[in-house]
């Protein structure tokens, strides 16, 4: 659980870098609220990294693998990409590189994206394949180390991005971005000492069922070979998941998957905006939303992983999404009372609580889904349809914003009605469902 805590705590880490302090430094450049919106299109590519999972799943890093492990060798790889991109973000600003620093943050993304391919995979082989109490207990504490590296890192940018503001550094952000990329370096060296089981039996059946196709074919060279390795590396996975649940089960599926975030995805693109715009300053948004919501948060999802594991995954994820749908309706309370220190508290507190709980039920509910012989595979393809929900739709959360004329209550309660169709898909495959419980 520990390694898990850390795994989790190493792929939240740079969601807060391309969400939270990419957001408000474009928006303390006066940059408009569509722009910044659209900007989350980068997030996108967490969405499409299942197209290259299959690769990361068996391709190992010359020298890299061999010493430290094929799990560990990608993500320490990734881990540098971002370092880099974080030194590169303190030497720009984004009334003159604009543009630029859109494509470092797509790099950030890209490489975390990557990372959490095969985090998601070491995770879920840290545990037995039918131990799903274990499952789910392991899903609580992944989302723990989740937000506690997105929590704490949006604590350390805000809170250092306005220290050095008020010692007159026009260049705040930039010497905040050099501070975080600390963090992305302790990290790294915490990761080392995590051992990595190994992929011995994993890879051996791969082989096997590359060499089975191997023979099929009548010529045989190394064309052949290379399309059977392919075919192995891209469609086993997929042809595993709809072998397990038949076709309609399957789309009902992925259906659930795609739709059930996409309204908690609309609210958190815009949820700092918001904060700002209610007149709350980066130290109350850094304590509030992020120092006091990281306690909660953890706090709720053990909660959250506790009644999963006692009320089964199906009923947890039905429960959570209404939960999450009717706390979204206290940021309308919010966007109307105006700037109330102890609702907005109250309300940061509630979402929480939703988030966390459905993020637990969600994550344990994919992982039960996937076939070991593919799991980076199979749990990337998952995630990235819920996760190209959320991306595809809430990058136009900025839009919507302007279209309602800033009508901040309209717009949450909008927010708490997307997670009705993914809901209904769920009861729909009620029955067929089967899970590694």
């Amino acid at each position: 659980m520990k390694r898990i805590f850390l795994f989790g705590f190493i792929s939240g880490f740079p969601w807060v870098l391309i969400g939270s302090a990419l957001s408000l430094w474009l928006k303390e450049n006066d940059l408009s609220r569509s722009t910044i919106g659209w900007a989350g299109l980068i997030f996108g590519v967490y969405a499409i990294n299942f197209l290259w999972a299959p690769l990361v799943d068996r391709l190992k890093i010359p020298y890299l693998s061999k010493v430290i492990g094929h799990r560990k060798s990608w993500i320490i790889s990734m881990q540098t990409i971002i370092l880099i991109s974080l030194i590169l973000w303190s030497t720009l600003s984004p009334n003159e590189n604009l543009w630029l620093i859109i494509l470092i943050g797509l790099g950030i993304a890209i490489s975390s994206a990557t990372q959490d391919i095969t985090i998601d995979a070491l995770r879920i082989e840290q545990i037995n394949e039918n131990e799903s109490k274990t499952m789910a207990a392991g899903a609580a504490i992944q989302v723990v180390g989740w937000w506690t590296g997105y929590k704490i890192g949006g604590v350390i940018s805000l809170m250092t991005a306005e220290y050095f503001q008020r010692l007159g550094f026009e260049n705040y952000w930039q010497i905040s971005f050099l501070i975080l990329g600390l963090i992305v370096m302790i990290s790294s060296v915490a990761l080392f000492f995590v051992p990595e089981k190994s992929s011995y039996l994993r890879t051996s059946i791969q082989k096997e069922k590359d060499k089975k196709l191997f023979n099929k074919f009548k010529i045989k060279n190394q064309l052949t070979k290379s399309l059977a390795w392919l075919y192995g590396t891209v469609v086993n996975p997929l042809v595993s998941f709809f072998k397990k649940n038949s076709m309609g089960v399957a789309i009902g599926l992925l259906s659930f998957i795609f739709l059930f975030k996409i309204g908690e995805a609309f609210l958190g693109r815009m949820s700092i905006i918001f904060y700002k715009e209610l007149g709350f300053s980066k130290t109350d948004i850094a304590l509030y939303s992020k120092g006091i919501g990281w306690i909660t948060t953890i706090t709720f999802t053990l909660l959250g992983g506790l009644f999963a594991i006692r009320m089964g995954l199906f009923k947890a994820m039905l429960i959570s999404g209404i939960i999450m749908a009717l706390t979204n309706l206290m940021f309308s309370v919010l966007a109307w009372v105006g700037s109330s220190e102890i609702l907005f508290a109250f309300t940061v507190l509630i979402d929480d609580l939703a988030a966390a709980f459905a993020t637990v039920a969600f994550v344990a509910f994919i992982s039960a889904l996937v076939d070991r012989t593919y799991t980076a595979t199979q749990f990337a393809l998952l995630a990235s349809i819920g996760t190209a929900g959320r991306t595809l739709f809430a990058s136009s959360s900025g839009a919507l914003v302007d279209w309602l004329n800033g009508d901040w209550g309209i717009f949450f309660i909008i927010t708490a009605f997307m997670v009705v169709p993914s809901l209904l898909c769920l009861i729909a495959i009620k029955n067929k469902l089967k899970l590694n419980e």
